[in-house]
């Protein structure tokens, strides 16, 4: 029997191509798009400055990081125009200067601290490879001005994404040589993480994406290895598209000494499967189940451009801010909705207490990041310098507002992803080893792209005057347990105590509030979650209909995509005891850090192009963390 590969990309580009055939794209005629006219040089762009030294230290650096890029060795970001290599993006991540694949220059504001390539491993290198001697042409800058047909070999490209097999050791279909690329692809990916990995100054992780997509349904993980000892071949969904098989491949590789983990991500897009309550197979989760998706998978990405998977209005009515940059549908043709239960981080963390409470085991406790799913060598954490996720769909402020790409939002879907996704650990120094400890002991937090800073702890020995001391945060360490950590159960009924601190981005918006978030099971084994705002700017008092604070307010001015620091506050910190505990319930808590509301990308593309701004014309920007674990003891 024949088994067709990727058939949710591959029904996507197979209607964009379609429609390529017969429509082409339409240039810049009818608005004005000044966002290719870059004013950085791309004919000499600027190498990376010289990154500071993060020295040691025992209570942590917070470093940022992004562990979910693309570059042209990935099929579908090489088939929308990409053509950096992970070289060049590890040179973006450092703060230089890099060629975006519609045709202009492009460099973040800030450089980060860690980050990973993530190709695809399925086809990897192949479309480069089929392009021969034209690999490096691109088509997109001459097709965004003028309207020409696009002279990519399209009929290649659609060969090779349809291709079938029949025999699973054939890993990348029928066309000859395939595997010979992908190894190829595959070295290269790696000796750009070696040549730029500078510990101290910047980490650069060997990685690669496993992109299973079953009927369109999102199951795709990020596999980041802690240091250069690494998987001969990347396993790609080719192998199989149950990701259990892909733990037990990344186990092997950990008896041989190649420690790794896999990073989840877009469970919104997964219809419910990512954190489903039966496996791939259908059967119901066990503890074996529970214990190897923990040591393979303690992370999940939870902010990315394709939208937020950390909660959803269906499943979090009473939060006034789950709606929070929603993309709800799944990856076939038609682009149908997907299943809510199941596809989100806080409800899978409040299914796995449910588990933790009736059967002994927690298939779902893990900590969180943000990263960007870049499909072109960049981040995508800024809202004012944001370049789109792939060249030809929204590579520029005219396509990502609709004003000149003809084919509809239902096959194209920019007009849902959004600018976001960073992730922040607090490692003891800037090294592979250190920042793959901080993931393994979940001590992360997700943001949505601004760089505030966030610590969390939990215990039962801190004073309520613990933050007027000097050394809070090694009393903090010594007497409780850092965000990701768990909780260990005390005899007496006393509830515990959690010291919140937080500081805006220094180049960003004041705050607006500091939450926690906690969910705890009842003693039918039925999970609750509630909302507490913690500290809060300004002389706002909570509102007794919801418990919540009223609502800050907004400075933003939609016409000129501006705003003000006018109100807000740069720091929140505050020492909370849980006034509900219940020492016999099952829980968890985590912080959230919102900020003031600040213009969202399509504003600040709305005010380069001179039109009107679509809705949300604004967004609350936020800081996520892992959450702390309460268990009762026996």
């Amino acid at each position: 029997m024949m088994k067709k590969i990727c058939p949710g990309y591959c029904d996507i580009l197979a209607v964009t191509l379609a429609l390529l055939s017969l429509l082409a794209l339409a240039g810049c005629g009818r608005v004005d798009d000044p966002t290719r006219l870059s004013k950085l040089d791309i004919e000499n762009p600027e190498p990376p400055p010289a990154l500071d030294t993060v020295e040691y230290r025992d209570t942590r650096n917070l470093l940022w990081g992004d562990l979910h890029v693309h570059t042209s060795l990935s099929y579908d970001a090489y088939g929308m125009g990409v053509r950096v290599m992970p070289d060049d993006a590890y040179r973006y991540f450092k703060g230089g200067t890099i060629s975006h694949g519609a045709g202009y220059a492009v460099r973040a504001k800030r450089p980060i601290n860690f980050a990973a390539v993530t190709d695809h491993a399925e086809f990897l290198g192949a479309p480069r490879h089929l392009a021969g001697d034209r690999a490096e042409e691109s088509a997109l800058p001459g097709i965004l001005a003028t309207g020409s047909p696009l002279k990519i070999t399209w009929h290649w490209l659609y060969t090779m994404l349809t291709a079938s097999n029949e025999d699973p050791a054939a890993t990348y279909g029928d066309i000859p040589g395939l595997d010979e690329v992908a190894n190829a692809a595959w070295k290269k990916t790696i000796a750009a993480a070696q040549a730029h990995n500078d510990p101290g100054r910047f980490s650069a992780f060997i990685a690669f994406e496993y992109s299973s997509m079953p009927g369109g349904q999102n199951l795709h993980r990020n596999v980041i290895f802690r240091g250069s000892n690494v998987i001969e071949r990347p396993f790609s969904a080719i192998d199989s598209e149950n990701p259990e098989d892909l733990w037990t491949v990344l186990e092997e590789q950990r008896d041989k000494g190649n420690d790794n983990l896999a990073i989840p991500h877009n469970g919104n897009a997964s219809n419910g499967l990512m954190y489903d309550r039966t496996t791939y197979s259908g059967r119901e989760l066990d503890a074996d189940y529970a214990a190897r998706r923990m040591a393979n998978e303690p992370i999940s990405e939870i902010f990315q451009v394709k939208g937020s998977s950390e909660t959803h209005p269906e499943l979090s009515p009473a939060d006034p801010f789950a709606a929070h940059e929603l993309f709800t549908t799944i990856f076939n043709a038609a682009g149908d909705t997907g299943k809510v239960p199941g596809s989100y981080a806080r409800d899978a963390l409040r299914t796995g207490l449910e588990y933790q409470r009736g059967q002994q085991f927690n298939p779902y406790q893990f900590g969180v990041i943000g990263s960007s799913d870049s499909h072109n060598g960049t981040m995508a954490d800024e809202e004012d310098n944001f370049y789109g996720k792939q060249p030809l769909m929204d590579g520029t402020a005219a396509q990502r507002l609709g004003k000149v790409f003809l084919l509809p939002d239902s096959v194209r879907r920019t007009g849902q992803w959004g600018s976001q996704g960073l992730a922040a650990v607090w490692a003891h120094e800037n090294s592979r080893d250190s920042i793959f400890d901080a993931l393994r002991r979940r001590e992360t937090y997700a943001t949505t792209g601004p760089r505030m800073t966030l610590r969390f702890f939990g215990g039962w020995g801190f004073d309520t005057d613990i933050l007027s001391s000097n050394d809070w945060i090694e009393k903090a360490y010594a007497n409780g347990v850092p965000m990701g950590g768990e909780l260990s159960a005390y005899q007496q009924q006393n509830a515990p105590r959690f010291v919140v601190v937080s500081a805006k981005d220094p180049l960003g918006a004041n705050l607006d509030r500091l939450q926690i978030i906690k969910a705890w099971v009842d003693d039918k084994g039925i999970s609750h979650e509630i909302i507490y705002d913690i500290a809060g700017a300004g002389e706002r008092e909570i509102d007794p209909a919801t418990g919540l604070l009223p609502a800050i307010g907004s400075t933003v001015n939609v016409r000129e995509a501006t705003y003000t620091n006018t109100i807000g506050a740069t720091q929140l910190a505050k020492v909370w005891e849980d006034p509900d505990f219940n020492p016999h319930q099952p829980a968890f808590y985590y912080a959230r850090l919102i900020e003031i509301p600040t213009p969202r990308y399509s504003t600040y593309d709305a005010k380069a192009l001179g039109v009107e701004a679509p809705e949300p014309t604004t967004i609350q920007e936020r800081a996520v963390s892992s959450a702390i674990w309460y268990a009762p003891g026996s």
